[in-house]
């Protein structure tokens, strides 16, 4: 006998519906007989999202200890590096559980959290290792040692680099971009790369963030990534920049990121408001090449990357929402483009952090999300609530949709915003 029976589901990338069973936290196929059985009624099912950039240890800090007034990249950074000096474990570990719940009620179940090490007491990457036990199997989270000062322009950067990850840090992060010099940059992520690949870890960089067409960064950590046989494990956050590189530059450094099997990641939110802050007209959109990137057959991640915090003040860690950005400023609005946008947030990034038993598969962990619209077009278009989050096959979430109604001609009428 089946431990829970899904009727009716429209599962992503397909056309029809159908059912899903779930037997001991497992993906199997249906059959007669379940001790539970949930009507979806044509509902899109995809496995639980993967948020892979997100900055918990800043969440909810938005106005402290002050707004940003330019909204741009690097008051936000001077911001944080005041707001830092008042961390506490009880601060981070408060903030962090409230957007935790956020996540898990929009469908994530996979979350990597860059962490801000230039602190020499290390106050937040110490909170967050003791949350992630916490949080056990309820949610699965990867915490990325990020040198937000820089780690050769920081002093006792590389120590402290060092000691994140004896304490505890399941990636390496860097921003070689807002190091003082190219050399130091150049230097930052060699030493990044070396670290993780002496203890066996992922890297995460945070790369060539700025409208700075000399931001060359990511061709570092591709050739990096080949001389210490990394490929798979290794991430290029941001990399902003190549959307001002020259197409022949542009063309042959994408090839050299599929040579070395590198995984992207794009942040919408973010970008879309902190890049071309120095332009007059016309402004740059701030996302990398993501559409050259996926036709190479690049791995391309949506992130959300700051939820209420100096850097953006909006949010509530939906990584949909991020889609729905990316839509737009992506020029991503094809109907297989649309779709893509799915992909972006749940088996890409999936693959990109190195999740285990992932997918809608018969095996797989049952770790999924049912929307409240029949469609991936659907999903994007409406940003709906997730009507029920499943984690081994046990809801842990579950919304009630809404009935809207309008009076016209007199009468109150419902009204559903899917095709009559």
């Amino acid at each position: 006998m089946l431990d829970l029976l899904l009727r009716e589901a429209r599962i992503a990338g397909s056309e029809t519906t159908s059912d899903i069973g779930v037997r001991e936290g497992r993906i199997v196929a249906p059959e007669a007989g379940a001790r539970e059985v949930l009507e979806l009624g044509g509902a899109l099912v995809t496995p639980a999202l993967v948020e892979p950039h997100i900055h918990l240890d800043a969440v909810l800090t938005v106005g402290e200890p002050r707004h940003n007034q330019t909204g741009s990249l690097f008051e936000g950074i001077a911001i944080w590096a005041d707001r830092v000096r008042d961390l506490t474990a009880d601060d981070v570990k408060r903030r962090v559980r409230t957007v935790l719940r956020w996540q898990l009620a929009n469908g994530v179940q996979h979350v990597r959290s860059h962490v801000d090490v230039c602190d020499p007491e290390l106050r937040a990457l110490r909170a967050l290792v003791e949350l992630r036990e916490e949080v056990g199997d309820q949610m699965e989270i990867q915490l990325v040692a990020f040198p937000q000062q820089g780690i050769m322009s920081f002093d006792g950067g590389q120590d402290l680099m060092r000691k994140a990850v004896a304490l505890g840090a399941d990636v390496v992060g860097g921003i070689p971009h807002f190091e003082m010099t190219r050399e130091y940059g150049v230097e930052s992520v060699k030493f990044a790369m070396a670290l993780a690949a002496e203890h066996g870890l992922q890297v995460d960089i945070h790369c060539d963030e700025t409208d700075d067409d000399h931001a060359r960064f990511v061709e570092v950590m591709a050739a990096e990534t080949i001389r210490l046989g990394l490929s798979g494990r290794v991430t290029a956050s941001h990399t902003t920049a190549m959307h001002s590189y020259n197409n022949a530059y542009a063309y042959r450094v994408i090839n050299n990121i599929k040579r070395a099997g590198l995984n992207m990641v794009t942040n919408p939110l973010d970008n879309s408001v902190l890049q071309g802050r120095f332009d007059s007209f016309p402004i740059r959109r701030g996302h990398t090449r993501v559409k050259e990137l996926m036709a190479a057959g690049v791995n391309v991640c949506i992130g959300h990357d700051s939820v209420m915090d100096p850097w953006y003040p909006l949010g509530y860690g939906d990584p949909l929402q991020a889609a729905f950005v990316l839509a737009h400023y992506g020029q991503m609005s094809g109907a297989e483009e649309i779709r893509s946008l799915i992909d972006m947030i749940t088996a890409n990034p999936a693959q990109a952090l190195g999740v285990e038993g992932y997918g809608l598969h018969e095996g797989a962990r049952a770790d999924l999300v049912v929307f409240d619209a029949p469609s991936e077009m659907d999903a994007v278009r409406l940003v709906p609530r997730r009507r029920l989050v499943l984690r081994g096959g046990k809801v842990v979430a579950r919304t009630e949709p809404a009935v809207t109604t309008v009076v016209w001609d007199g009468r109150e009428e419902e009204v559903s915003f899917l095709k009559p």
